[in-house]
Parts: C-alpha cells; sequence; structure tokens
C-alpha cells in the first residue's frame, strides 16, 4: 500500500479537521496532490528536505509518495562538505531547502533546490503511482560513514496498521513533534498522527522553556522526547511550578534514558502516561514498548525485578519478533546478554549498498541486551561498546547506570581503554550535578560507588569530570568522539 492511501483515507473521513498549521487533513490532502503533480515528469529520482521541522515536510513526503518518489530529509546540521556529499549521492533530485540552507546546497550537478515557498505545484490529478522506495534516512553515524536506509512502503504503513487504531485520536488531541525531520521518529510522526486524526504542532527548534510554553499554548495532548530533553523540561517545570494539565502521553526514546530521570518524571506528571519506546531507522520506528501501566506498577513495586522494568525499554510489539543471540548465532534464554535480532514486516534491515537481513528475515541491530523471564527488553549498549577486560564481556551502560544514580552524578559515559594488564579496562566520564571543590575526593568516591554495587571488575580505572559529554541530538552516546578526546590516535 502506498502511504499516500493513508492520507487519502483520513481526508475522506474527517477531511474538515486540522492536520498541521491552518492545514486541514482535506487541505493536506489537495496540497500535497498539486505538489505531487508538479513533482510528475520531473525527472528526479528523489525529493530531499534541508531544513528544520516545518508545516511543509508532511506536505513534501505526501506528495513524494503521491509520485512514487523516495523522500530524503537529511542533517541541515552536518558540515558543507558531508551534506553535499549527501545530495550528491541523491541526484538527480529536488531539494527543497530553508532559507539559511539553500547557498549550501545549490551549484550541484543534479540537484535542483528549491524554497519551502516554492514548492513544485501543478493542477490536476496524479496517477497513483507505486513507488519501490518510501524514505531513505542517512544513519546517525555514531561509529562512522553514515548509511542510507530504505524504508519501503510496505515497511511504514506495516508499522502505522500494527500500531495505530483509524481516527482513535479524539478532536483536542495535539501531538508536539520536537525532533528533527532527519530522524525516523520525524518521518513516523507524521504517518501515525495523520492515521490517528491528530493535530500536529511543530517546534521546530527545541530549547526546554520553549517547549514548556508551547505545550502549554497549544494545548498539546502527546509529545515526543529524547533523553536529552526529558530533564531539562523537567527542570523548566520545577522551577515554574507548572505541571501541563493538558498534556496526556509522553513518549520517550532514542537513546538509554536513566532510571532516576524516569522516576522524576513519574512524580512530577503524575497524570500523564509514560511510554518508552525503542526502535531503529532500519526497523521504521518503534519495536518494543514499555507503556504507562509497566511505569506505574515498577515504580510501586518492592520486588527488585518489577522495579528494574523502569531501565527497560518494554516488551515487543505483537508484530515483531525478537531474539537475544551470542557470538555465535546461539539464542539466549532469559537474564542472558547478547545482540537483539528483530524480525517483522516492519524491519527494513535495507541500504542502499546493501541488505544486513538473514535468509529468515532477521536483522542483526547491534544493540546488546537482554530479556528478563516476563519478556522485558534490556539495552546494555552497541555491541561495538562491549569491554573485554581479561576476557570477560563488561557493559559499559550498567556502568553508567550505577554511576546516574549518584546524587552527584549529572550525565555519565564509560567506555574501555587500552590496559597492558587486562587487554581493556573501563574509564568513565562524568558530569557532576554542581560544582565540585575537590575532584579527587569525588572521584574516589564514585569508584567505591561502583566497587560497592557492582564489583571491582566493572569499577572504573579512572573517572574524568567533565562539564558535557557528547551525544547526538537523539540522545545517543557519541563514545567514538569520547574515545578520540580520552585516548588520541583510536
Amino acid at each position: 500500500m502506498n502511504p499516500s492511501l493513508l492520507l487519502e483515507m483520513v481526508a475522506g473521513a474527517a477531511g474538515d479537521r486540522r492536520a498541521i498549521g491552518e492545514l486541514t487533513y482535506a487541505g493536506l490532502d489537495a496540497r500535497a496532490t498539486a505538489v505531487a503533480a508538479g513533482l510528475a515528469g520531473s525527472g528526479v529520482a528523489n525529493v530531499g528536505y534541508v531544513d528544520e521541522y516545518s508545516e511543509t515536510l508532511p506536505v513534501l513526503f505526501y506528495a513524494a509518495q503521491r509520485a512514487g518518489l523516495p523522500f530524503v530529509p537529511l542533517n541541515y546540521r552536518l558540515s558543507d562538505e558531508a551534506l553535499r556529499a549527501a545530495l550528491t549521492r541523491i541526484a538527480p533530485a529536488v531539494v527543497v531547502a530553508g532559507e539559511r540552507q539553500r547557498a549550501r546546497c545549490e551549484g550541484i550537478e543534479g540537484i535542483t533546490v528549491v524554497s519551502r515557498d516554492a514548492l513544485p505545484a501543478a493542477e490536476g490529478t496524479v496517477p497513483e503511482a507505486s513507488g519501490e522506495v518510501s524514505v531513505l534516512l542517512f544513519t546517525s553515524g555514531t561509529s562512522g560513514e553514515p548509511k542510507a536506509a530504505v524504508l519501503r512502503p510496505r515497511h511504514l504503513t506495516s508499522y502505522v496498521m500494527s500500531t495505530v487504531d483509524f481516527l482513535s485520536a479524539g478532536e483536542d488531541e495535539a501531538q508536539l513533534v520536537a525532533v528533527p525531520p532527519y530522524h525516523i521518529a520525524g518521518v513516523s510522526t507524521v504517518l501515525t498522527s495523520l492515521f490517528a486524526g491528530r493535530r500536529i504542532v511543530v517546534l521546530p527548534s527545541f530549547s526546554p522553556e520553549s517547549w514548556v510554553d508551547l505545550v502549554g499554548e497549544e494545548r498539546v495532548t502527546h509529545a515526543m522526547v529524547v533523553p536529552t530533553m526529558l530533564g531539562r523540561i523537567l527542570d523548566v517545570l520545577e522551577a515554574r511550578g507548572e505541571t501541563l494539565p493538558a498534556l496526556r502521553h509522553l513518549s520517550y526514546g532514542g537513546g538509554r534514558m536513566p532510571a532516576p530521570v524516569v522516576e522524576r518524571a513519574l512524580r512530577l506528571l503524575p497524570h500523564v502516561d509514560l511510554v518508552n519506546a525503542y526502535g531503529l531507522t532500519e526497523t521504521s520506528s518503534t519495536i518494543a514498548v514499555l507503556g504507562p501501566q509497566d511505569h506505574r506498577d515498577a515504580l510501586a513495586s518492592d520486588a527488585p525485578g518489577v522495579r528494574a522494568r523502569l531501565g527497560s525499554v518494554g516488551r515487543p510489539l505483537p508484530s515483531v519478533e525478537i531474539e537475544i543471540r551470542d557470538a555465535d548465532g546461539k539464542v539466549l534464554g532469559p537474564g542472558e546478554p547478547g545482540e537483539i535480532f528483530v524480525r517483522g514486516e516492519q524491519v527494513s534491515g535495507e541500504y542502499l549498498s546493501h541488505r544486513a537481513t538473514d535468509a529468515d528475515g532477521w536483522f542483526p541491530t547491534r544493540d546488546r541486551g537482554h530479556l528478563d523471564g516476563d519478556g522485558f527488553l534490556f539495552l546494555d549498549g552497541r555491541a561495538d561498546d562491549v569491554i573485554v577486560r581479561g576476557g570477560e564481556n563488561l557493559s559499559p551502560g550498567e556502568i553508567e547506570d550505577t554511576l546516574l544514580a549518584h546524587p552527584a552524578v549529572d550525565d555519565a559515559m564509560v567506555l574501555g581503554v587500552p590496559d597492558v594488564e587486562w587487554g581493556e579496562v573501563p574509564v568513565a566520564a562524568v558530569v557532576p550535578t554542581g560544582p565540585v571543590s575537590d575532584p579527587a575526593a569525588l572521584e574516589d568516591e564514585l569508584r567505591a560507588y561502583v566497587r560497592e554495587r557492582l564489583r571491582s571488575a566493572k569499577t572504573p580505572a579512572r573517572i574524568h569530570l567533565r562539564d558535557s559529554l557528547p551525544h547526538t541530538e537523539t540522545g545517543k552516546a557519541l563514545r567514538r568522539v569520547l574515545r578520540a578526546e580520552l585516548v588520541p590516535g583510536t
């Protein structure tokens, strides 16, 4: 099914509902049709977008689908060199660029740059196209050169149909989008919010103050944040004494969320349903969910196993299968850590250069984790992040979570560094919650804290105090950046 049919369904059943800005769903459908007519027969292979999230994005997305062309939102924060290299890879293409980005995109062979106010629209209907590719998304590149993930119509529509009920949103519901357009959550929101009939509110550039203000002004009922955003939002709410009474549903994902931050959100926003959604670009978004009741049950429980679920990403969606495997491909049981594999109709696992799924459709996520006895999935970091100390595999995520539980720690990142005796040892970088009068004493205290709760092998050999740590915009730890700083030459 072409994703544009989802828009036709909603426009036909609830065309007068507001979709985004002043556009109703009927208006969005008509506008997308006009732009699709302008794209049809243009000879381009892709439709690019280089700008902040805006009301133009859903128009362009559905127009591209209707014209049978891949939609390619690119990271406008890339360096000029990296951005132009990505644009070269998608030529010939029409690229819609923001005012501040236009000059950076011009002068590339096969790239036609237009502004948001000058979309290539035309009159008339467009024959329904069945493009082979719906979206190309360049991955964040936390471990090297970005790859172009391929999402086909069946992947996106399968995800929507299995997770959202048609027109299930009330007419008062509004979804705030504050993630970049080139992130899978930015793309999936255009599909899921539309299919539910929920109005989209856009925050192009995030600050915690503007996020809180917009939620209040627009009476936002649903929102999605990444780990680096939630703590700062809670700081603003606490300082202002606000509770955001209209907000009903807050999902988070994109990186590891420290359990103390989740507990704080549950205390400050008891009326809000929290949802932890774990997914990847290559899986068309979410594949596992920790639901609202899961959060409340875990917070209220004295049982360590249930309480620990606040640090999990929940259970797999019914439409996907998840396995944990060791290095030899053996499927592991509950509590045994290994690499996460996923299979399902929404799973692409395909790139422009190659396909990563095996013959049976299983995709290796390169994330490490384990399942508990009740099927809750816990993440242990990226497969490449595992620290091998004296032949023993150590999870940096476990050490990070322990450090983050200390009241003096605001952020933490752990990686393995070369060691003559052990091969590798864990080293931590920590952002303190406030001024530190005696750094050496704090380091000793934190090392003792980890040793007491874990054991000596997992205790960081050194702890570096820093003002900040490198993350992607969606909260993923950039350990390769930290490693380059702490271990020059690696």
